[in-house]
């Protein structure tokens, strides 16, 4: 954690064992999101709270790169009146550890998204403007025309034809968003133009290039 820990007691007494079971949920926190910049935990017992449920008040605070921050509040009231403060605390981290993972999750997933991967074209639909690419993982991933680079043109397509391209999820699976030539047969792109290859380039080995159809 970028941040040292910020602990802050109000209505009731600092001590040392409330301050470490803290301590020990935070470094838990890590677990489920390894780049929390700064964290904020708050304990207070107001003087005045209902007469229903527990008198304790906790808010913690969690902030994680870029610019997320995750706030989780227990109010007097929202426990049993007989529940101690530690199972208040336990409650509320138990809470922001569901929400960090959230964060990570979705985080990764953004990642994924548009992370940039290599393949090669196998199958080729020239007339009706699509085509499959096959990954070094094996995977066939569909794409379309309209998602070559603007630069570039669909009848510089070819089966065998290397390029990058950007995964997303379409409504039938998994598609390429974004397509760049980056290699074909007899054709090398360097510098954002075309040379002569001394020879054709080739899928790596186990790959199974097929006919276009």
């Amino acid at each position: 954690m970028q941040v040292p820990l910020e602990m802050t007691f109000r209505g009731l007494e600092r001590t040392p064992h409330l301050e470490e079971k803290i301590r020990r949920r935070v470094e838990k926190l890590e677990k489920f999101h390894s780049r929390i910049v700064a964290c904020r935990v708050a304990v207070e017992k107001p003087h005045e709270h209902p007469s229903s449920g527990n008198p304790y008040r906790v808010r913690i605070d969690v902030t994680v790169p870029p610019k997320h921050e995750i706030v989780v509040k227990k109010e007097p009231g929202d426990h049993d009146l007989n529940e101690e403060l530690a199972t208040v605390l336990n409650d509320a981290f138990d809470a922001t550890e569901r929400q960090l993972k959230e964060v990570k999750d979705r985080q990764s997933g953004e990642v994924k998204t548009h992370e940039e991967n290599r393949a090669f074209v196998v199958r080729l639909f020239e007339d009706e403007g699509y085509g499959f690419l096959k990954t070094p993982e094996e995977r066939e991933i569909y794409f379309h025309q309209n998602a070559l680079a603007r630069e570039q043109s669909w009848d510089r397509v070819t089966v065998g034809t290397q390029v990058r391209f950007v995964e997303s999820e379409g409504e039938m699976g998994p598609q390429a968003s974004t397509v760049q030539i980056i290699d074909k047969p007899g054709k090398r792109e360097v510098g954002g133009e075309e040379e002569e290859s001394e020879k054709p380039s080739q899928p790596p080995a186990g790959w199974r290039q097929e006919e276009s159809k």
